[in-house]
């Protein structure tokens, strides 16, 4: 289903039984993602095929509503990568996916098992490690937080971001400065998600900036991020996800 009526991010903070807070994003309304490839990783070999660069550009920034990072470096070898179009890192079967299709709409699933859909005009794909939510449960996986990941601190709770999409179709951020995967995953749960993915983590990577509509102003949006708002319109070294107003 395609998601229709004006662009807007709905931001919301949720405090889970173990204390971490977790900040949600859901994007509703007629908007558009774009896969944007880092300077470092996918880093040149991007570059020289495909047009979203590491900046968001001034005509996407005039219908910005959002931005949000990626997932693991392509090194670690959890997953693959397609943009615009260009398969830059092998997808794999199994595998949790972001897809997003020419016009500009995105979706979640396993690679190989739901998608791609039939027919789909399959644009960009960013993949990263598994499911955390199916059929609109967390995962048990998910409460084992030495399989997402290596921290920095070697611990559990830590900064942590992650995808989903609910029965409407519209994609759900989370993130937070300090949270394990299942916090992520029951967080995404309670927005309605029925199908959500770990991204990226660690406190220089996991990053949301929203406006409150399309080509205003952008404002850092999880407490205590690292990166400014300004960081992906500048430019910045891993792949990221522009949220954009559909014209």
């Amino acid at each position: 289903r395609k998601p229709a009526g004006r662009p807007r991010a709905v931001i919301t903070h949720v405090r889970m039984p173990d204390g971490s807070r977790v900040t949600l994003a859901v994007f509703r309304g007629q908007v558009r993602y774009v896969l944007h490839n880092g300077s470092q990783d996918p880093g040149p070999a991007a570059s020289r095929v495909v047009h979203a660069g590491p900046r968001i550009g001034r005509s996407e920034r005039r219908r910005l509503l959002a931005a949000f990072n990626g997932g693991f470096k392509l090194s670690a070898g959890v997953g693959g990568y397609e943009q615009e179009g260009h398969v830059l890192s092998r997808l794999r079967h199994g595998r949790a996916s972001l897809v997003i299709d020419k016009s500009g709409h995105a979706h979640i699933g396993v690679w190989g098992a739901a998608l791609p859909a039939p027919g789909e005009a399959v644009s960009s794909v960013r993949q990263n490690l598994t499911l955390l939510v199916a059929h609109g449960k967390v995962r048990p996986a998910a409460r084992h937080w030495a399989s997402w990941g290596a921290t920095i601190t070697g611990g559990e709770f830590v900064a942590r971001s992650a995808l989903g999409q609910n029965s409407a179709g519209n994609l759900i951020y989370a993130g937070s400065m300090s949270a394990s995967p299942a916090d992520l995953a029951g967080a995404l749960v309670r927005a309605g998600a029925r199908a959500g993915m770990e991204l990226d983590i660690n406190p220089e990577w996991v990053q949301l900036d929203t406006a409150r509509k399309a080509g205003g102003r952008v404002r850092a949006a999880i407490p205590g991020q690292v990166r400014s708002a300004s960081q992906y319109l500048t430019g910045w070294t891993r792949d990221f996800i522009a949220v954009v107003g559909a014209p």
